[in-house]
């Protein structure tokens, strides 16, 4: 088969590259980021892949990338890093189906007791009878010890998701909400000072407004500027946390109807705000997570279901029990369970139990065995959402087929490595051309061609600077990435920093961390390592971060800390009206100085016309987008250029006041480092700029969409915020997995920030895997000795130097002197 032909590709930073790809083999594309990769390999041959494919069978509808021609093409499948859904009752379980599968094994071999004669029956030898209601069909079951007529527990029962299995209580959630009181409203203070703490800017004048204008309603004294809510009376307490809805209000003011406007002083309260915010969302969001606290259901104690679909037994075992085992303990259990069915019960379920064992085979293989059933989904991180994909892609037995994977080793330990490079050549092996983005040194020596993009990012990238196998783009002298595996040392070049302070967690117990004792220094940059699902997120995010909380454990040292920042995967909320320039705070003063500019005041042009998130300055017909989007029916949703303004965002008028000869949509695609040279003169710019540079975002322009960065990249993005908020403050750091999406020459640049955040005063704790930031690292504290079950243990503590000295850990294996890789040591 012909090698795949891409010419005079120019999209985004491309520079009219023209390049060959060989068919049939596994392909990694690598470079510095931000030097083209994904746009070579998802924006350029995926998107071409599609168009050529759908317009094969007469459909129009996708853009062509900017590039020449690409030929040789065929059907492409795309497996990015994104995350699911934030939705709180996808599991798993529910995602991968597996979830469903076994449902049908219980509603075929549920055994439970009988409500009449109390005995102990088993779904399958009870005799059934289907029975015609005006809602659908009812199936019942007869009691084959005493006759009793009951209805049959079938799938339906046992889903977290329906009526007829949900626990009643938190309708499937297994938790329920409780607002913090203490984070919502600082009884020392006034309102005007800023006692409710989510109350901002105008919106807290308008509200203190519709308060007072509730006090006189009821005839209650209006509150003083100054009058701290300590000293509010009670009818004024509950009036600011509940509302003009209050049950006291309504008891002591009986024949006072509640007013029905704003203006009469219809006041919401507090409390019902915050509930209609989570309601409306789904789920908490980051920004209002502060203000509730979670805790596990009385009713069900966090298992779902009801109180009949989670008493109901297979094997001796309860769903429940099932959906909190590894995928590892549920395969060893669905082997068990399988020996011992025999006759007609071995026949009804044998589908369900070989899709199971296929399903939980192939997951297990890509390093995921750790994972349970009722982990959510949206608590995944973009590499484990991204290897559930390329598990569900082994079921697909076909041919010819062209994957795209952006870094499916984003959370491995390098232990696991080797399990994803069997799977991306059991896809090749198959007749696949197999394409994968990635850094991780394993990877692209085991790859049969490497492209090395570059030589540098943003507008510095977008060229082929070597190509060959590993040996050969080691002898390219234009191969960034050759040059520096050739010259790549492992040696550990820096003494780690002394401390005095700590934090301790002691008898630290959530999930698979049964009662550990931790001590993490302060004032030094502390690596949190171990294989995938050790327990290194749960320790430093569920139990540091939340204080031990809820049980599960006493941690002391976080009140040296004036605040805690949280920097996981999911750092930001991916939203198309926000981007780079929004959500750095740029903008702000970006709109500001167009808004000053002369030309602007002759058109009777204000800053807040140069919002491409509000009427008056925008393209309406795209809403200030500069896309629309097309809905392909069965095929992805297609974005296009918008026709009205050609993807310029604003009207005609707004475009032509300039700045330094640049309107505002040039300067929304200026790249980071460009704008610093733009806005150089002025310092609250040149402050931001500088330091989303300094976190390797450089390269990123400043109209970039917050849903087209990679989990890297957003989670870089919200450290340079978390920086700008919090200087001059003692800052407790917990980063998870912060070199995710950087070449090695990214992340020695990253070292230098971080190293600076701690001489700053700082202190870093990063949940990592990169051995390049783990022999930086001052202190390392290691997880194991497996993930699952068989981990949530500290395998050791203390120096680089030490845990290579040691001998006895995978990840002082990984890290000894001479090792380019983990399968070295």
């Amino acid at each position: 088969m012909k090698d795949i032909l891409i010419n005079g590709a120019r999209e985004g930073n491309l520079k009219n590259i023209t390049v060959r790809i060989p068919r049939n083999q596994l392909v990694v594309l690598t470079g510095l980021s931000g030097s083209g990769k994904s746009t070579l390999a998802m924006d350029v041959l995926y998107q071409e892949c599609q168009r050529q494919y759908l317009e094969a069978m007469s459909y129009q509808g996708i853009t062509k990338p900017e590039v020449d021609s690409v030929y040789h093409t065929s059907p492409a499948i795309q497996i990015s890093q994104e995350d699911y859904h934030k939705n709180p009752r996808s599991t798993v379980g529910t995602l991968t189906d597996i979830y469903t599968d076994l449902r049908m094994v219980y509603e075929k071999l549920s055994i439970r007791k009988c409500p009449a004669c109390s005995r102990l029956i088993c779904s399958a030898d009870c005799r059934e009878e289907l029975v015609k209601k005006a809602d659908g069909f009812t199936v019942y079951m007869y009691c084959g010890c005493c006759g009793h007529k009951m209805e049959k527990l079938t799938r339906s029962h046992f889903s977290h998701n329906t009526a007829e299995g949900a626990c009643e209580a938190c309708q499937g959630l297994g938790t329920s909400l409780e607002i913090n009181s203490a984070e919502v409203v600082h009884e020392t203070l006034s309102l005007k000072k800023g006692a409710v703490d989510f109350w901002e800017k105008r919106y807290k004048a308008y509200q203190i407004s519709v308060f007072n204008q509730a006090c006189a309603h009821y005839g209650m004294p209006v509150p003083g500027r100054d009058t701290p809510v300590c000293v509010f009376t009670e009818l004024q307490k509950n009036l600011l946390l509940n509302g003009v809805e209050d049950k006291m209000l309504k008891e002591r003011f009986p024949d006072i109807t509640p007013p029905k406007t704003v203006a009469e002083g219809c006041f919401e309260g507090v409390y019902p705000i915050l509930w209609r915010r989570v309601s409306e969302k789904g789920a908490l969001s980051e920004k209002n997570e502060k203000y509730f606290n979670t805790r596990i259901c009385p009713e069900c104690g966090g298992e779902r279901l009801n109180t009949l679909s989670r008493s109901v037994t297979v094997n001796e075992t309860r769903l429940p029990e099932l959906s909190i085992l590894s995928l590892e303990s549920l395969n060893s259990w669905i082997t068990a369970l399988e020996s011992s069915l025999e006759g007609e019960k071995g026949r009804m379920t044998a589908p369900y139990l070989l899709d199971l064992k296929t399903k939980l085979r192939r997951i297990i293989n890509v390093g995921l065995g750790y994972l349970t059933l009722d982990r959510q989904a949206m608590t995944l991180s973009g590499g484990e959402a991204q290897r559930i994909k390329l598990a569900a892609a082994l079921d697909a037995e076909i041919t010819g087929i062209i994957y795209i994977l952006d870094e499916p080793t984003v959370g491995l330990h390098a232990k696991d490595t080797e399990g994803i490079i069997r799977v991306l050549q059991a896809l090749r092996d198959q007749g696949n051309t197999v394409i994968v983005i990635e850094h991780d040194p394993d990877v692209i020596a085991a790859a049969d061609h490497i492209i090395d993009m570059g030589p540098g990012a943003g507008m510095h990238g977008g060229m082929i600077v070597g190509q060959g196998t590993l040996a050969e783009i080691r002898n390219q002298p234009s191969s960034v990435t050759g040059q520096y595996l050739k010259n790549e040392s492992s040696e550990i070049n820096r003494s780690p920093r002394s401390f005095t302070e700590k934090m301790m967690v002691q008898d630290a117990r959530l999930h698979n961390i049964k009662g550990i004792d931790v001590c993490f220094p302060i004032n030094t940059l502390t690596a949190v390592t171990g294989v995938s699902g050790s327990g290194k997120s749960t320790l430093v995010f569920d139990i540091l971060a939340e204080k031990g909380a809820g049980g599960t454990g006493q941690v002391s040292g976080l009140e040296k800390f004036d605040t805690v920042i949280k920097v996981e995967q999911s750092a930001i909320a991916r939203m198309k009206r926000s981007n780079v320039a929004t959500y750095s705070g740029a903008y702000d003063e970006i709109r500001k100085i167009f808004g000053n500019l002369e030309a602007a005041k002759r058109r009777g042009l204000t800053a807040k016309h140069f919002s491409f998130n509000s009427r008056g300055g925008r393209c309406e017909n795209c809403e200030g987008l500069g896309r629309i989007v097309s809905n392909m029916l069965f095929f992805e949703n297609v974005e296009t250029v918008c026709p009205v303004c050609g993807g310029r965002q604003f009207n005609e008028e707004v475009l032509s006041v300039r700045f330094k000869g640049c309107s505002i949509h040039e300067i929304l695609k200026q790249p980071v480092e460009k704008a610093l040279e733009t806005f150089g003169e002025n310092k609250k710019l040149e402050r931001i700029l500088g330091l989303l540079q300094d976190v390797g975002l450089g390269y990123l322009e400043l109209g970039q969409t917050l849903t087209t960065l990679s989990g890297g990249e957003g989670q870089r993005l919200k450290l340079a915020r978390e920086l700008m908020q919090n200087r001059g403050k003692r800052s407790l750091y917990l980063i998870d997995e912060p070199t995710t999406g950087l070449h090695p020459l990214d992340i020695e640049h990253f070292l230098v920030l971080l190293n600076h955040m701690v001489d700053n005063g700082g202190t870093v704790i990063v949940v990592e895997h990169n051995a390049q930031l783990i022999r930086q690292a001052d202190w390392i504290i290691d997880l194991g000795p497996e993930g699952g079950d068989r981990g949530g243990k500290v395998i050791f503590e203390g120096t680089p130097a030490q845990i290579i000295k040691s001998g006895n850990t995978v990840t002082g294996a990984f890290l000894c002197p001479g090792s380019q890789s983990f399968t070295d040591c």
